[in-house]
């Protein structure tokens, strides 16, 4: 159990009580992935003499070769940086506490529920059990501000608006509308009063969907099989701190973290006994994860431990979450300290299993008079929730945070039913897509809340009316999650420079919209309740150049902020960006054609790598042996430097390899324009990878950076090698599919190295052959990268794949990027978090390390309810994301989220957003498809409707149909867990390729939710009939706006053109007697039999069809994460199967239809009823 520190430096040989557990989380298995990471760096970086290689073709490119041997250069490790500005302690202000046992989190997901099914479903693939018992951004635009008449070094705030590259997507960007949406008339949708969103769409603890059997000890969640995950942290790592806390600010009353439970996909966990014939099983949240030995990187460990803080570490800076009241001894609470840094806990001290109950530290305990008292409007904001006092209010404008007054009619059992709650039959109703997209749930806040609130395409949670209690979350049988997509490209951010970054005193939380003035000197914190004072600074507000409004400063009129971070904020200066290419050069990779692709778009971006004057990039490529190249200033060409012995791999010089861009430019470009003709005639066919990547990592570790592998095959050499696991027979099967977990722990330990050294690997993954994916994954799942796929890749024989590969490099080489990234999530007192998804690595409890963070990385957390939420009418989430800029720049970018806190049933069905939860399910499916099996993820997504919908029946729904009942706001629920059981991640009986379906995990894992849809249910449209009806106006651009179809043969006529959208690939279907001038005009040949089979482009065509789909193909394009490719399908030709495989609400030989998943889903409620 992992003791808060972080209060002052512990003496060397301290030892931290241990906790005490009911169900030990130390006795949980050991993963076997982790066993052996103990021993991973004894000898890992000694340099013995190096043999001499073999004459490489490289002599005859114009590249100089030199053939290392002797003893090499010392490594290029970086020193620990050095002490962090004030951030010593008095010994008199130190704070300790002991550890406390875990509060256990009690989830509806633990009730059991078994089902049987006919022999039909069976033979489908869903449960065949009948046995079912139950236990109880704002992005508010700020103009830019000229401060010409302010003299130099004016101590007051500066404030400017960030202008990012705009992107027209098909959503809304801004402020929430000041509607609901209802899901059940989309035809009467009005367009919401907001600008047209711009959108743009990657933890080591991953947490796998499951339910569990009655007499489960509390420890064991219910939604999530939890492994020992990589949550070691790296100590004394020369980059820059975490998020969000100083050192040396001054704070206060600084709380020690929470602590989240995290999983290891792959990895085993202690099973819970089986109740009933099929019980639907839960893992208990498993094994610890890794710790790191002092200085170096990652281990990985399944025991709990405690350790005393670190200096310089990378949480240094953060801020915990709340101070913890429940020590396992008693003791008063500590005064507070003197000013100090903001300390969390250190990272060598591996997070536990639950997270500490978050509970306010000193607070006074609430009168019985301000329990929910109502204010009148008149006499500004009433303080709410713990801690309420008679300070008198300072008055604010209508409608900030008015809790008790403004939110006391929130109950919908007093109003007309909302939309979101009307009765739909789903056997009946057999259109329940609506024709207009589907927009996230505006949250029932005042009008002025609303406003305030954060863009859900930013931040969003799964349900927007949160349960008052745990009790009613499990009643409702919902998940709970939140869905972030937090550096995502703004086309308006307000970004703030202050000498002080006003936060809360005790939990740490940014001032927001959301927070109460009590007066002008003291604010209420809307997270934990603290009062504190405003600095002097804080008082000026820079865009209306006025003294004396607080709550007037942009900080408190926009939900998400970016704010220039001081030097309290680093621990050592920030980083240049720097950039390394691995490649593969081995006969595949060279037969495949991509170095061409590679070169030429580096060649032709080179310029526009983010970056500054310092930028530095480097080149290495490898097939049995490893070369290296110097491109240091002064050569006239560049030196090829091979290192053949890859059983002890090592740096051949320690200059040259790494070098400034801008300096080093022409020897750059030689060489690009050299390597894909370097090795045209290898007949060498071994990868060494491994070795490849370890020598990577020795070259990045002074600095961090972005590593970029590009791999064609199976590593087959050294370190880190792989043995096929893929028996094709097995791709169609319907029962067992294995191998989906990684196959040697080589690639995780290494990604948690170089994540301790703020280095991350992204890999782009090009084969025609099974490359073992799952193993390869495993390098960017936890070293925060990104991970590419092109299968069947080649730059003759597929084209299309050669063009998709170029255009995806041209947004991975130019977009936005953050270097030494920390993120943490803060939510109300009474809310914690317990599992998170997404491409990362947990430092510390709640601290999320991402060595690099992009535009496209989504994540997602699962939370649950700890203590009862009765005394607050709100409650509110927090992230803050720190990162280093391409310039330099140290920022934090901060997104608040409110929601309002409800205490009926009904209420909570109302605000369920759909599409949250059913990518909140998938990420947690695939956590349990790897842990346990594919038929039981299957098995649980089936599950989680039945037990919505039937406990909405039995509890809301006063109506007696025979049909399958929904709310309005679940309609769609059905639909989508059959849609994603039907996504190549999750289908059976379908010829499928392993890597395809690893492939698919991944995505789910690391896309936003915005991508994630469209690829786990693609949109329809009919576009031989586009009109400016309804067109929307984008850049001088006029976007036609067709409706929505159903994904089902039956909207499919042969006189008509379809469109596709599947989020990486568009189809567009030719019916055979689709209009010849649709054809002509569009397609640009005169009839059916004259479009030729492969297509793969439309022609520019000076015609008003082909503007018009080429104009809406252009728009849905925009901020893709991945440019998609175009199939243009004929009726009839053998390629329409993969389009009709999308068609989800069809019957397949091995899927249910739609209406067949409803009767079933039907039958499984009505086992419930009888049982």
């Amino acid at each position: 159990m992992q003791v808060p520190s972080g209060y002052g430096l512990h003496h060397q040989n301290y030892v931290a009580p241990s906790g005490h557990y009911s169900q030990g989380p130390g006795k949980m298995t050991a993963s076997p992935l982790d066993g052996q990471c103990n021993d991973y760096y004894s000898g890992l970086y000694t340099l013995p003499v190096q043999k001499l290689a073999p004459p490489s073709a490289a002599s005859h490119a114009g590249v100089q070769q030199v053939y290392c041997g002797g003893s090499p250069a010392p490594p290029l490790l970086g020193a620990p940086p050095g002490p962090v500005p004030g951030a010593a302690l008095a010994a008199s202000h130190v704070y300790t506490s002991a550890s406390q046992p875990y509060p256990s989190f009690v989830n509806y997901y633990s009730s059991p529920a078994v089902y049987t099914a006919n022999s039909s479903a069976a033979s489908q693939g869903f449960p065949a059990t009948c046995h079912y018992s139950v236990s109880t951004v704002s992005n508010a635009v700020h103009p830019s501000v000229s401060y010409s008449s302010l003299p130099p070094g004016d101590p007051y705030t500066r404030v400017f608006t960030s202008q990012s590259a705009p992107a027209a997507g098909p959503g809304r960007e801004g402020s929430f509308p000041g509607q609901s949406t209802a899901l059940s008339h989309p035809s009467t949708l009005a367009s919401p009063p907001s600008q047209q969103h711009h959108q743009q769409q990657s933890l080591s603890g991953y947490s796998a969907l499951s339910w569990s059997a009655p007499g489960l000890p509390p420890a064991q969640d219910s939604l999530a099989r939890n492994h020992a995950g990589p949550l070691a942290s790296a100590s004394n790592s020369p980059a820059n701190p975490v998020a969000d806390s100083p050192a040396g600010s001054g704070m206060q009353n600084v709380p020690p973290p929470r602590s989240i439970p995290t999983a290891l996909p792959g990895a085993p966990s202690t099973r819970a006994p089986p109740a009933g014939k099929h019980p639907r099983e839960s893992v208990a949240l498993g094994a610890q994860p890794p710790e790191l030995p002092p200085q170096r990187g990652v281990d990985s460990s399944s025991t709990t431990s405690s350790a005393s803080p670190v200096p310089n570490s990378y949480d240094a800076l953060e801020g915990g979450s709340y101070p913890d009241m429940h020590s396992s001894s008693a003791s008063s609470p500590a005064p507070d300290p003197a000013p100090d840094p903001d300390p969390v806990p250190a990272p060598t001290a591996p997070p536990s299993v639950r997270m500490a109950r978050p509970f306010g530290h000193g607070y006074p305990t609430l009168q019985p008079g301000y329990q929910n008292a109502a204010t009148p409007l008149t006499s500004g904001v009433q303080p709410s929730g713990p801690a309420a006092t008679a300070f008198q209010q300072y008055p604010q404008y209508p409608g900030m945070n008015q809790l008790s007054s403004s939110l006391g009619g929130l109950s919908l059992q007093s109003s007309p039913q909302p939309e979101s709650l009307r009765p739909v039959n789903l056997t009946q109703e057999r259109d329940v897509l609506p024709s207009t997209p589907v927009w996230a749930p505006v949250p029932n806040l005042n009008l002025d809340l609303k406003k305030l609130n954060c863009s859900p395409d930013s931040f969003r949670c799964t349900l927007t009316n949160i349960p008052q209690t745990q009790a009613l979350l499990n009643k409702a049988k919902l998940p709970l999650g939140l869905l972030l997509h937090p550096f995502r490209d703004l086309t308006q951010l307000p970004v703030i420079t202050s000498n002080t970054i006003v936060r809360c005193r005790s939990c740490r939380t940014y001032i927001n919209p959301f927070v109460s003035f009590i007066d002008q000197r003291r604010w209420k914190c809307n997270l934990c309740y603290r009062v504190n004072d405003v600095p002097e600074e804080f008082m000026y507000n820079p865009l209306t150049r006025s003294y004396g409004e607080p709550h007037k400063r942009p900080e408190v009129q926009n939900s998400t902020v970016e704010f220039i971070a001081s030097s309290d904020y680093m621990l050592r200066p920030p980083q240049p960006a720097v950039y390394l290419f691995v490649l593969d050069v081995s006969h595949n990779a060279v037969e495949a054609g991509y170095l061409t692709v590679l070169c030429q778009s580096l060649l032709e971006h080179l310029d526009k790598l983010p970056g500054d004057s310092r930028t530095r990039i480097g080149f290495m490529t490898f097939d049995s042996t490893i070369h290296f190249y110097s491109l240091q200033e002064g050569l006239s060409q560049p030196q090829m430097l091979i290192v053949s012995d890859i059983d002890d791999v090592f740096l051949p010089t320690p200059d040259g390899l790494l070098v400034n861009l801008y300096e080093s430019k022409e020897l750059i470009k030689v060489l690009l324009n050299a390597l894909p003709n370097m090795f045209t005639n290898t007949r060498e066919t071994h990868s060494a990878l491994g070795p490849a990547l370890q020598a990577a990592f020795k070259l990045m570790s002074p600095t961090g950076g972005r590593v970029s592998v590009f791999q064609t095959q199976l590593p087959s050499l050294g370190a880190g090698l792989l043995q096929s696991r893929e028996d094709p027979n097995q791709r169609s099967s319907t029962k067992v599919v294995q191998h989906l977990g990684p196959a040697t722990d080589f690639y995780k330990k290494l990604a948690l190295d170089c994540s301790g050294q703020q280095t991350a690997v992204d890999l782009f993954l090009l084969s025609s052959q099974y490359s073992d994916l799952a193993s390869l994954a495993c390098m960017s799942k936890y070293s925060a990268g990104c991970i590419y796929y092109y299968p069947s890749f080649h730059c003759t024989l597929n084209p299309s794949q050669a063009e998709k590969l170029q255009k995806d490099l041209k947004r991975y080489l130019t977009r936005k990027i953050g270097f030494e990234a920390v993120m943490r999530i803060r939510c109300t007192k009474g809310l914690s978090m317990h599992t998170f998804h997404g491409n990362f690595f947990v430092r510390s409890t709640d601290l999320l390390s991402l060595a690099n963070i992009n535009p496209d990385a989504g994540f997602a957390v699962q939370l649950s309810i700890e203590e009862n939420l009765t005394d607050t009418s709100l409650v509110c989430f927090q992230t803050a994301l720190l990162y280093t800029s391409s310039k330099g720049e140290r920022r934090i970018r901060v997104h608040t989220l409110c929601l309002p806190v409800v205490s009926s049933l009904a209420e909570v069905y109302a605000g369920v957003d759909v599409q949250a939860a059913i990518c909140l399910l998938a990420n947690m499916a695939v956590d349990r498809s790897i842990s346990s099996s594919l038929s039981d993820a299957r098995d649980a997504l089936v599950n989680a409707v039945v037990d919505s919908l039937s406990a909405y029946g039995s509890t809301v729904s006063n109506f007696q149909h025979s049909g399958l009942i929904a709310p309005a706001s679940l309609k769609l629920f059905p639909l989508y867990v059959l849609a994603l059981l039907k996504q190549k991640a999750f289908r059976t009986g379908t010829s499928t390729r392993l890597d395809d379906r690893v492939y698919a995990m991944c995505q789910i894992k690391s896309q936003p939710l915005v991508h994630l849809m469209k690829m786990i249910h693609p949109n329809l449209y009919r576009v031989d009939r586009l009109t400016d009806e309804g067109a929307i106006h984008v850049n001088d651009r006029v976007v036609p706006q067709p409706p929505l179809q159903k994904l089902s043969a039956e909207k499919l006529t042969r006189e008509g053109a379809f469109l596709m959208d599947c989020g990486s690939v568009f189809y567009i279907w030719i019916g055979k007697g689709c209009n010849n001038n649709f054809i002509e005009d569009v397609l640009g040949y005169p009839n059916f039999a004259s479009v030729p089979q492969k297509m793969t482009h439309l022609p520019e065509l000076d015609t008003l069809s082909s503007e018009r789909t080429r104009s809406f193909l252009t728009w849905l394009r925009d901020s893709r994460p991945l440019s998609p490719v175009l199939y243009v399908v004929k009726d009839e030709s053998p390629a329409k199967t993969e389009f009709f495989q999308h068609l989800v609400e069809d019957r397949t030989e091995a899927a249910f239809s739609y209406h067949e998943f409803l009767v079933h889903v039907q039958q499984q409620i009505l086992c419930f009823i009888v049982g």
